[in-house]
């Protein structure tokens, strides 16, 4: 005799497994490809993505660290979220990385962590990492799926999370036996929606208000959630307004870089007439950005915590309004919600700022000029021999490193989304976001310019780029040592170098013995023909570019910044 309180079992219910659950969701919400590093912890999510070859590929990396990098760049390229599978342990805390740039880059990406099975927790098992206290300050939400038939109710929390308010990662643990578990099917989960807020129409107003009585008003834009059709409305209002435009650091694809309006990036190594401009200026719209140390020039280039400045501050999330600076108008709202409010403003006649913008961008092409640096390559004339000879959609990755400052002050960003490089300041991102943009947009040029430091830390998937046949161009400018690192150690403790030389291979043969195009240059003319060489090379590629240390940056040389520091300690 049945108990009056047994549940009923529905026969005419699917059975199914966690392992397919997560999978499904992946379908529902629009997911075409993962990255992973293999891990006997979800061997079951790669039984069931082995049922779906045609809709979701699947990108084996060589390192974890590289597969949270390409996570985080599709995110950064699409605004959807990227999606990174790896195991439990090393695996997990070799993919931190990727999950601290998605952080503080506000990037939507979800990190899926292969975890123990439930009944051997908190004994310290094999690998075992409680990931909600790991991850706690490095994602928006970390939680553990302990039941398999709530897998569609946090996946679809994960994704909402990811690209709601301020983007940025979620990290979920999946128990290997709650991936292998039976369970029912779930049918009819809807897709996720992006949730944003929009400016009010009195907000609206007060920004017109502030804009009729400013003399020297200047535009900051940049950080993420950008579409096309919100940088294109953004053109649309500075147009309109006659307002000079500064894009934030490594956010210069906002705005096409050869617009009239466009005033140079406002980051690390701004140009000195920029900063000046920004500083006169009496009222500010900051459209976007978080107004972090990179932006304001280590929190020196404006007041804290009151601007000089009338100060309007636009960001997607609320809890970054004030953090730093009071505006004397925040603003929470999504940019796409923004960008067509500030389109739809019709300007007043004869602005009394009439010129500025056009100033601001004679400045900026006079700053992008190559000057002279020590030996017998000239970055800046590489640079804009790239800028010539590529495609206006081309994507640019870079990582972190002195190298960069020639790909930011020299290159022109045509496109919106071709620049992709970490405000975070990590270093070996570049390869990997090279990579996984290739993925994505198999049709367009992606070149990953790298330092010889920054280019070992993910060399490796060189064997990754080759091995899904992915023309991806490197570019590794080699000065064999940590040049960022060593300019400031020559800066704070004169002629005492210590721990930031390298020792490196033939980054040409290199790339040969993974079958790659590989060329060494060491002057200015032999570039242009090594990058038409590796540009028709129909594989993967990879220029060395062989520079002195003594060319440090675009503007100082070693022994300048040395002499820097022996005034500085009074010598």
């Amino acid at each position: 005799m049945s108990q009056p309180n047994a549940p009923v079992s529905d026969s005419n219910v699917a059975r199914t497994t966690g392992a397919r659950l997560v999978v499904d969701a992946l379908l529902t919400h629009g997911v075409e490809r993962v990255f992973c590093v293999p891990g006997e912890s979800f061997l079951a999510v790669l039984d069931s993505l082995h049922d779906e070859t045609d809709r979701i590929q699947t990108i084996v990396c060589r390192h974890e660290a590289a597969a949270a990098n390409m996570a985080e760049a599709v995110g950064k390229l699409t605004g959807r979220p990227g999606v990174a599978l790896v195991t439990r342990g090393p695996g997990a805390t070799h993919a931190s990385i990727g999950v601290h740039t998605a952080f503080q880059d506000s990037t939507p990406m979800i990190l899926l962590i292969g975890q123990c099975a439930r009944e051997h927790l908190d004994r310290e098992a094999f690998q075992e990492i409680d990931y909600r206290r790991m991850f706690g300050q490095m994602a928006k939400w970390v939680a553990q799926i302990d039941d398999p038939k709530r897998i569609p109710e946090y996946l679809s929390h994960a994704f909402h999370t990811a690209t709601s308010g301020r983007p940025g990662p979620v990290v979920l643990s999946l128990p290997e036996d709650v991936l292998s578990d039976a369970c029912d099917a779930v049918a009819g989960v809807p897709a996720y929606q992006r949730v944003a807020a929009s400016p009010s129409v009195a907000q609206i107003d007060k920004l017109r208000e502030l804009l009729e009585g400013a003399q020297r008003p200047m535009v900051i834009a940049g950080g993420s959630g950008w579409t096309p059709a919100a940088c294109a409305d953004l053109r649309r209002f500075v147009e309109n307004w006659h307002l000079p435009v500064g894009l934030a650091f490594r956010f210069q694809d906002t705005l096409d870089n050869e617009h009239p309006n466009y005033a140079g990036d406002v980051g690390l190594g701004i140009n000195p007439a920029l900063a000046q401009r920004i500083r006169d200026a009496d009222l500010l719209l900051v459209l976007g950005p978080r107004m972090g140390e990179a932006t304001t020039n280590g929190y020196t280039l404006l007041d804290i915590p009151k601007t000089r400045q009338t100060l309007v501050h636009v960001h997607q999330g609320a809890e970054e309004l004030g953090r730093v600076y009071v505006a004397d108008l925040p603003i929470v709202s999504g940019m796409p919600e923004l960008a067509a409010a500030l389109a739809a403003l019709q300007p007043a006649p004869q602005p009394a700022w009439a010129g500025a913008a056009e100033d601001a961008h004679r400045a900026y092409l006079e700053w992008r000029k190559p000057r002279p640096i020590p030996g017998d390559v000239q970055m800046g004339e590489v640079i804009q021999q790239l800028r010539a000879h590529l495609s206006a959609d081309a994507i640019l990755t870079n990582g972190a490193g002195n190298y960069a400052t020639w790909l930011h002050r020299h290159f022109s960003y045509r496109h919106y989304r071709s620049q992709l490089a970490p405000t975070s300041g990590a270093m070996g991102y570049g390869v990997p976001a090279a990579i996984a943009a290739k993925s994505l947009y198999p049709r367009r040029a992606v070149v990953a310019l790298a330092g010889d430091g920054c280019f070992m830390m993910a060399a490796q998937e060189l064997a990754t780029a080759m091995q899904y046949d992915l023309h991806v161009l490197f570019i590794v400018v080699n000065n064999s040592h940590f040049g960022t690192i060593r300019m400031h150690q020559e800066r704070h403790y004169p002629n005492r170098v210590h721990g930031t030389g390298l020792t490196n291979p033939d980054f040409a043969a290199f790339a040969r013995s993974f079958g790659a195009h590989g060329e060494t240059v060491e002057r200015t003319e032999d570039f242009l023909p090594a990058l038409q060489r590796a540009m028709n090379a129909q594989r993967a590629a990879l220029i060395e570019i062989r520079m002195p240390q003594e060319a440090s940056t675009p503007g100082a040389t070693l022994e300048q910044i040395r002499e820097q520091g022996r005034k500085m300690r009074g010598e």
